[in-house]
């Protein structure tokens, strides 16, 4: 009877173990907007209709995510020393990846196939696998973080610097660097021009997006959109953005021509294209506000602090 009792308390506890690596699942044929909440760490995803389908909090303390391909999430946080790969349709963790603390942003390169890590502590391009296994590192500039590729090369804002970092992915080699203002932050890439924004330095905010050639870093053009343009999407040639500064949400052309704008949120960082609509996610008021047409047409709470969006189908 004692033997039984012990196997059950040891299964009970592997259960447990078990558990607790492992989140609500997700259907892989549904698509959602996600907003990833900082204040307390969580992920809330949201169908086509703004219903909630689940919402995943974490105790650790992540402060970004990526989608890998269609069934994966990256997890990550600038104080943790390790990030993490969840698989959407079973909720189980898949992998943990050694980062040291400092990591500022991932990206997914989708053609190659490969994750960049970017890290502040250490002033670092990391390259993994999609298994989570290390495959090269770079040193870059001061405080690397956002990142955009196109064709094989890699663009990289060193934050706290006044450079860009144009890399190879498939060698992890530095192919250029370019002259950019401090502070620097958010990217889309239209026939062949990079668009940057920022948030400006000191006492003086960033009222405007930057136009650059792709080939050269040359800068072709600005457009003001004040107060602190960082969040960039796209979709075919359209170009929104949100200025946090002022709550604003720009709509522009591939020439980066305002078509419309409209103030939304409160301190808004993120912005999505999904199911005909437009979201952006208010950071101080913790609300998604769906737009169509240049209006508001649906607006939902979240969860403390939504910093990022992350689409899966219907963008």
């Amino acid at each position: 009877m004692k033997y039984q009792l012990t196997c059950m308390i040891a299964f009970v506890l592997l259960l447990v173990g078990c558990t607790g690596e492992r989140y609500a699942s997700i259907n892989p044929h549904q698509s959602f907007v996600a907003a990833v909440n900082i204040l307390e760490p969580s992920i809330t995803f949201y169908d086509k209709h703004g219903e909630l389908l689940t919402t995943w909090a974490f105790e650790k303390a992540y402060t970004g995510a990526i989608l890998l391909q269609q069934d994966r999430v990256l997890l990550y946080g600038h104080q943790l020393t390790e990030a993490d790969i969840y698989e959407l349709s079973s909720g189980k963790k898949l992998a943990t990846m050694e980062t040291g603390i400092g990591t500022t942003n991932a990206y997914y390169a989708k053609d190659e196939q490969m994750i960049f890590l970017t890290n502040s502590r250490t002033n670092s391009l990391m390259r993994y696998n999609l298994y989570g296994e290390p495959d090269g590192e770079l040193a870059l500039r001061n405080y690397p973080m956002s990142m955009i590729a196109h064709e094989g090369l890699l663009y990289v804002v060193n934050y706290k610097d006044t450079t860009l970092s144009v890399v190879s992915m498939e060698d992890l080699e530095l192919q250029a660097e370019w002259p950019i203002e401090k502070s620097s932050h958010g990217f889309a890439i239209i026939d062949n021009t990079l668009f940057i924004g920022g948030h400006g330095e000191g006492i003086r905010p960033n009222e405007a997006i930057k136009a650059l050639d792709l080939a050269t870093g040359t800068e072709l053009y600005r457009r003001t959109m004040p107060i602190m343009p960082v969040g960039f999407a796209q979709k075919e040639d359209e170009l929104a953005i949100v200025s946090h500064g002022s709550n604003m949400l720009y709509v522009a052309e591939p020439t980066g021509e305002i078509k419309w704008k409209l103030e939304v949120g409160a301190n808004p960082f993120a912005v999505a294209y999904f199911n005909n609509y437009i979201i952006v996610a208010g950071y101080d008021d913790n609300k998604l506000y769906f737009i169509k047409q240049g209006q508001i047409d649906e607006t939902i709470s979240t969860e403390k602090g939504p910093f990022q969006l992350l689409v899966r189908g219907d963008s």
